[in-house]
Formats: structure tokens, C-alpha cells, sequence
């Protein structure tokens, strides 16, 4: 399943600023990547895993401002159309699976 986190932060002050960026800085420590600037998409190896990111989150937001988090199948992920310019792009697929023995 694929994770995505988008939000709209006010950055009007100095301190908003500081926690919207506080805030983006500490999803990309905990592996996400931006896809825009205010959504950012983390792969989760399952619906376990998402509840307890999405706990996460609730544990870290800023004070003010908006957050959506919304979880989607790796099917419905790579169903989407993205276009890069005029060009369309292919749609992503789950990471690899590193195998330790």
C-alpha cells in the first residue's frame, strides 16, 4: 500500500514557517518523498503498517493548519496518471523487496 500526506501549513510567521518546515523535515526522516511540495508518499508493506504511520503523524503535527492522509492500493497507485510537462509518464510500482540471509 502506498501512503500519501498532503497538507496545507500557514506559513505567515516566522514560527509557522519553522513548523511547516519542522513538519516536511520529519516526514522525509521517516522515509517519505516529496511528490509536490505539500504531498509527500511513503510505500507501507501493509494495512499494520499504515495504521501505525498514520498514528505517527498524529503524534507529530504542527499545531495549526490541515493535513490529509489517504492510503491506496499498489494497484490504484500505479492506475494513476501522471503527466511530467506535456509528456505523460508510467505510474509507480512497489520498491523492492531487499532479501537478507
Amino acid at each position: 500500500m502506498w501512503l500519501l500526506v498532503m497538507f496545507d501549513l500557514p506559513v505567515g510567521t516566522k514560527a509557522q514557517r519553522r513548523q511547516a518546515t519542522a513538519f516536511r523535515n520529519w516526514l522525509l526522516g521517516q522515509g517519505y518523498e516529496m511528490s509536490q511540495f505539500s504531498v509527500y508518499m511513503r510505500f507501507c508493506a501493509g494495512k499494520e503498517q499504515v495504521e501505525r504511520r498514520i498514528r505517527d503523524i498524529g503524534r507529530n503535527l504542527p499545531g495549526t493548519g490541515s493535513i490529509h492522509v489517504l492510503s491506496v492500493t499498489d494497484r490504484q497507485f500505479a492506475q494513476m496518471a501522471t503527466f511530467r510537462g506535456r509528456q505523460r509518464g508510467q505510474g509507480r510500482s512497489a520498491p523492492e523487496q531487499l532479501a537478507l540471509f
